[in-house]
């Protein structure tokens, strides 16, 4: 495995948790609305953990652990994909392809975060 292949999982997920702060307007929307409370509150909680994951896994010393709870995370959030990919299924193709194309990438992310682990 590369050196940098955790340090990418880490900038992913820093991206991605940051992106909750910044939009989370986009992100409420996916929130499943089976879930107790404001979808806000989740939106928030899971950039919150995105950001503490990719410490977790840019540091050697926890990169097993969260890496292997990324994976969980990941297995995790699926219903908010399927929820967007539902919710998007009258929008125009392109749209309705990338919110059905997210729903398989979920797989690879599981399998690199446990290569991570496996790695540390």
């Amino acid at each position: 495995m590369s050196h940098r292949s955790p340090l990418l999982l880490a900038g992913l997920l820093a991206t991605a948790g940051a992106a909750h702060f910044a939009r989370p307007r986009n992100f409420d929307a996916i929130v499943p609305r089976a879930l107790p409370g404001p979808a806000r509150a989740w939106t928030y909680a899971s950039g919150a953990a995105e950001l503490a994951l990719a410490a977790g896994v840019a540091l050697p010393r926890t990169r097993r652990r969260a890496a292997l709870v990324t994976a969980a995370f990941f297995v995790g959030v699926f219903p908010a994909n399927v929820k967007m990919a539902v919710d998007w299924r009258d929008r125009p193709g392109p749209l309705r392809a990338a919110a059905l194309g997210r729903l398989p990438v979920q797989v690879p992310l599981v399998w690199w975060a446990r290569g991570v682990a496996k790695g540390a």
